[in-house]
């Protein structure tokens, strides 16, 4: 398989992992969240607002609300996350007309909080896959990328106040400060566990290890447990002699397997272990910067990613 198969096989993978997270969100919104009239953030919950203060479809205020976000943010955002926040807002309005009305009752009934936690949760980790696959829910983050170029506000900090700001509107419509509550513990809850879920895919372990029989280690890492290593020389200050330090690093599942191979070499082996997170290169993760155009094309001319078109680069806002 060809560079350029595998970076398209790549793309497949995570459009329908994106489709999968954004059926858990749908589902979700529409059999929990919904039924309980509890307004959420986000395009979502604009939409909410649409629908139960004026009755106006929620699938087509869903889409509609994120057309026009796009167009007064188009410039702000490019070309890629435009044509991924359209991808993500037609299956999102496809998914929320077919499921809503399945659903005019919540699944637990007379258990709004409980409702609620689901439903945080399930959105969560439905954000956490998408987001974990470079792919966008749409909604609000559009025009958070806007004020967070021609503003000194954090991404993360526009998204809480816009959506701090939609929930507590939905007090004029219901004229129940209980909704009001509801709907930011849904936002807790479901922050939480999108960090999670994004930091759970990203999570590895970090290894040094000091040991005389390092060079057998070493062989057996690369054979055994198929991950690569880096040495370090080092100075142990008591003993005052030179000692190699071996720096392994694989994913947090692996850990037990390298522990196990480290202690049949040389149980006396000095290790040192700690979680990292984000870890890009070979083996591991990709890096999820937006290059600009100008940028690719550079980098394609050198050789570095002659697999991915400079036409098909993302814009780094």
């Amino acid at each position: 398989m060809t560079d350029k198969n595998r970076y398209w096989l790549k793309q497949a993978q995570d459009f329908i992992m994106i489709i999968l997270g954004l059926v858990c969100y749908a589902f979700a919104f529409t059999a929990f969240v919904l039924p309980e009239k509890i307004v959420t953030g986000g395009v979502t919950g604009l939409s909410s607002l649409l629908f139960f203060g004026f009755h106006w479809n929620l699938a087509v205020c869903y889409y509609g609300i994120n057309i026009l976000f796009l167009v007064i943010a188009f410039r702000s955002v490019g070309k890629q996350f435009t044509l991924r926040t359209i991808f993500g807002a037609t299956v999102m309005t496809i998914l929320i007309a077919l499921l809503q009305p399945h659903f005019p009752e919540p699944i637990v009934k007379q258990q709004t909080f409980m409702n609620i936690i689901i439903a945080g949760i399930l959105c969560g980790i439905g954000i956490g896959i998408v987001f974990s696959h470079n792919g966008s829910t749409a909604g609000t983050d559009i025009l958070a990328a806007m004020a967070t170029k021609h503003t000194t506000l954090s991404f993360g900090r526009t998204m809480l106040y816009v959506d701090m700001v939609i929930i507590s509107s939905s007090y004029f419509i219901f004229h129940s400060i209980d909704k009001v509550i509801y709907g930011l513990i849904f936002m807790v809850i479901c922050s939480l566990t999108t960090d999670m879920v994004i930091n759970r895919n990203r999570q590895s372990v970090q290894f040094f290890i000091i040991s005389k029989k390092w060079q057998q280690i070493a062989n057996a890492v690369v054979s055994e447990a198929r991950r690569g290593c880096t040495t370090i020389d080092g100075t142990g200050w008591y003993s005052k002699q030179p000692v190699t330090i071996l720096l392994v690093v694989c994913r947090r599942y692996e850990s037990g397997m390298l522990q196990r191979i480290i202690k049949a070499i040389d149980p006396k082996a000095f290790i040192s272990q700690m979680n990292v997170n984000s870890v890009y290169g070979v083996g591991f993760d990709e890096m999820k910067v937006h290059l600009g155009s100008s940028q690719a094309k550079q980098l394609q001319e050198a050789g570095e990613h002659p697999d991915i078109p400079a036409d098909k680069a993302l814009t780094e806002k």
